[in-house]
This record gives structure tokens, C-alpha cells and sequence, in this order.
């Protein structure tokens, strides 16, 4: 990349409008998270058509791949941070050598990952809350993600830090590629050869592989202004691995988090039958592919957040926070409308079970009315993050996904029975609202109010 190019991406990110450059990083990333999720609700649809077990065991895994997702995330937004920092104060030799240990890092983990699953892969799936009759089903999709995890892991890196680096579209070709690819394998294999479950898990890891390929050429290529260089990972001094993995902690813990309850829920939605384990598998996906939108701009905002803090430019931090809360919101607003009145019909979409219908019609209408108060939560989370403010990032993080959840779903399903299970996750994100807010005042109050002031002086 030329010298003209680097001065023209700091100036992009330093001086755009906030409202034009959050759209902007937005786009991309809100286009290949609709296709992923597109993707993730079209196999669950396929998988549903070899029967309510197979529809379970998708949620199962799901839980696995999770944890996958969380190294992942905690080496990409890790060095994605102090990469962007970095090259806000025009510092690229050292956005170079975090992305090489942020890439590297994750690959390994990935790798220790599928080791490890393929030596304990029955307790495994026992463990991921899997019933006698999913078992079998889950055993066989997973053995797909196992071999496929290093490159899964280090894809969610790599495409981390080409949004840090303010190159989400280039992160989107990779990651729309694999997903629709993803989305053509998914009937030629299940179908067409015969693969039945097995073919969607053969699917899903040709895709990551390809989508993995295409994300590590854009840094192969020229066309980052950091770049992959494994002799410099290497070389890089344990410090520097500590610093990635203490920054993208926060997103490991609300991975992992989300991991863990996910596993306690497929755990207790087990005890009411493979039914309610599929309906708040299904829940989950279509909840997610909406609330994606929205958490496609906060990740539009956080390279604006880093790069600005990097350069000093405090009030453009301030701005982007309002912008992006505001404008998530109302997506947010969109799609609980959506969900609420819908709700039956996209379920039966998924799967054709008057059970699963009528557990998951109420859990979806709960999930999507607590909904309207995560855009807040998501963008202080991001806000934190991404100014390498580890401590308040792991704290917002830990509260929402576990501190407040977990209590919630022990306490709600053993006096509630299954209502309980389809509460508790709204109920955890409205008690997390207040928290949110005394940690962005805290924030706002400590950053510098003037352009150009040193943190702290």
C-alpha cells in the first residue's frame, strides 16, 4: 500500500463526518452478518427436515462453536484494538506485530481446541447439554467444526482486525463467500449426496476454510495497512501476547459467557424434552439475525472509537457514541415490531412442530421486547473495548452474559418451570440497562474534553 493511501486512510477515519464514517464501516459489516445469519437460519431450516433431534442438535453445537468464536474475538478484538490505537498515532510497525500475534495466537488456540474436542468428543457433547436422542446427531456435526476450528478461530480474528483497520468490505467479501457458499453446499451435500446431517456439517467446514483463505490474501496481498508476518509473531515478546490477550479478555469472558449459558440452557430446556431444546436453539438465531443489524453499526463504530482515541480526538468519540446508540436503536425498534407480530410464523418457518411452535412463539416475543434495551449496553461494551479499557469492558461484559443471566435462568426454572427458561435471558439484559448507563456517564466524565489532550494530564 502506498504512502499516499495510509495518509488518506487516517484522514478518512480522523476527519469524515461521524455520522458518514460509522454508516460507512457500518455497511459492510451489517451485509455479511445478514448473509452469516441468512446463512445460520437457512441451515437450521435444512437440519429441521431430518427431524426435532437434528433441529436440537444444531443448537448444541452451537454452544461449541461459541467457544470457538470467543478466541477467536479475544485475539481479534485484542490486537484489533491496539492495532487501531496504533495506527491513529501512525505507529504501523506496531500494528504489524499485533495483528502477526493476534493472527498466529488464535490459529494455535483453534488447533489446541480441535485436539482436545476430538480426544473427549462424547463428554463433550454430553457436556454441551445434548439429550440420548441428539447425541448422535451432534457427534456428527461437530467432528466437521473440530477439524475446521483453526481456521474458524483465526477467521473471526482476521476479520477483526480488517475492521479495526477501518476495512470492513474487505472482511464482507470473505465472509459473505463462505456463507453463501455455505448456503449451496448445505442441500447438494444433505440432499443430493445423501450426507443427511453430516453433509451440513461437511458444508459448514468448506466454508470457513475457503472464507479463512480469502480474509488472510487481503493481508497477504497489499491491501491492509497492517500486515501478517510470522517471523515478527515469533519474535514478539510475551508482553506482547499479555497485552492482546488482557485487551480482548472482556470478549473472551462474553463469548465464553454466552458458551456457558448456552449450555445450561440446552441443560434445562433437556429435562422438558428434544422439543424445547430446539425451540430456543431456533429463538436464538432468529433473535440474533435481527439484532445483528444493530450490532453491525456498533462494530462500524468501534474502529472510529479506537483510531479517534489513538489521535486524540476525543469529541469525535462522543459523537460517534451518541450517533451509533441512537441510530441501533431505532433498527432495534424495527425488528422487535417484527419479531412481536411475526413471531408464530417465523418458528414454524424453522421447524413444523406444534411443541416447538407454541414454546417458541412466547420465548421469541420475550426476547425481542428486552431487545430494545441492548443497543446501549452493546455500544458502551464496544465504547470500552475498543479505548483499551480493559477492566469496565470485562465488568459490562461478565454482567449480561453470565452475572446476571445465569442467577436468572437457576432461579426462574426451578420456580418456573419452562416459562422460567423462556424469561430469564429478557430479564437478565433489562437488569443490566442501569449498569450500562453509570459506566458510560463514568466514562464520558474521564475522558479529556478537549481535542488533543494527553490522557490523564
Amino acid at each position: 500500500m502506498s504512502k499516499t493511501a495510509k495518509k488518506s486512510q487516517y484522514g478518512k477515519m480522523t476527519e469524515t463526518p461521524i455520522s458518514k464514517l460509522v454508516v460507512t464501516l457500518s455497511i459492510p459489516t451489517i451485509a455479511s452478518m445478514l448473509v452469516t445469519n441468512i446463512y445460520n437460519l437457512v441451515d437450521t431450516a435444512f437440519v429441521g427436515r431430518l427431524g426435532t433431534s437434528a433441529s436440537g442438535a444444531v443448537g448444541i453445537v452451537f454452544g461449541f462453536m461459541s467457544i470457538i468464536q470467543a478466541f477467536g474475538f479475544m485475539f481479534g478484538q485484542g490486537s484489533g484494538s491496539i492495532l487501531s490505537r496504533a495506527l491513529g498515532s501512525q505507529d504501523r510497525e506496531s500494528a504489524t506485530v499485533h495483528a502477526s500475534v493476534g493472527f498466529v495466537g488464535s490459529f494455535m488456540c483453534g488447533l489446541i481446541i480441535s485436539l482436545i474436542g476430538f480426544l473427549l468428543l462424547d463428554e463433550i457433547v454430553m457436556f454441551l447439554g445434548s439429550t440420548l436422542t441428539i447425541a448422535p446427531y451432534a457427534k456428527t456435526y461437530i467432528s466437521f467444526i473440530l477439524a475446521a476450528a483453526p481456521f474458524m478461530c483465526s477467521s473471526f480474528t482476521l476479520n477483526n482486525l480488517l475492521r479495526y483497520e477501518g476495512k470492513a468490505s474487505l472482511g464482507m467479501i470473505g465472509l459473505m463467500f463462505g456463507a453463501i457458499l455455505n448456503m449451496v453446499g448445505d442441500p447438494i451435500f444433505m440432499f443430493g449426496l445423501g450426507m443427511g446431517i453430516a453433509g451440513a456439517g461437511l458444508s459448514t467446514a468448506l466454508s470457513q476454510i475457503v472464507s479463512w483463505g480469502i480474509l488472510l490474501f487481503m493481508f497477504l496481498g497489499g491491501h491492509t495497512e497492517s500486515k501478517i508476518n510470522l517471523i515478527k509473531a515469533f519474535q514478539a515478546g510475551p508482553a506482547v501476547v499479555g497485552n492482546i490477550m488482557a485487551t480482548g479478555f472482556p470478549s473472551l469472558l462474553r463469548q465464553g459467557l454466552n458458551s456457558l449459558t448456552t449450555v445450561l440452557l440446552n441443560s434445562r430446556c433437556g429435562i422438558y424434552g428434544d422439543a424445547a431444546v430446539a425451540a430456543m436453539s431456533i429463538v436464538s438465531r432468529i433473535v440474533f439475525f435481527t439484532f445483528s443489524i444493530a450490532l453491525g453499526v456498533g462494530q462500524g463504530f468501534q474502529p472510529v472509537s479506537a483510531y479517534n482515541y489513538g489521535a486524540r480526538k476525543y469529541s469525535r468519540i462522543r459523537e460517534g457514541y451518541r450517533f451509533t446508540a441512537i441510530l441501533a436503536e431505532g433498527i432495534i425498534l424495527v425488528g422487535v415490531t417484527i419479531l412481536v407480530v411475526f413471531a408464530s410464523p417465523l418458528i414454524r418457518l424453522m421447524r413444523e412442530d406444534p411443541e416447538v411452535i407454541e414454546i417458541g412463539t412466547r420465548a421469541l416475543r420475550l426476547q425481542a421486547l428486552s431487545n430494545l434495551f441492548l443497543p446501549p449496553c452493546m455500544v458502551t461494551e464496544m465504547l470500552y473495548q475498543s479505548t483499551g479499557h480493559r477492566a469496565g469492558a470485562t465488568m459490562l461484559s461478565a454482567l449480561r452474559s453470565g452475572l446476571l443471566f445465569i442467577p436468572s435462568l437457576l432461579i426462574l426454572s426451578s420456580v418456573r418451570g419452562l416459562a422460567g427458561i423462556q424469561e430469564a435471558q429478557p430479564l437478565s439484559v433489562v437488569l443490566s440497562f442501569p449498569f450500562t448507563v453509570m459506566f458510560a456517564v463514568l466514562f464520558f466524565r474521564k475522558l479529556p474534553k478537549a481535542d488533543g489532550e494527553k490522557i490523564g494530564g
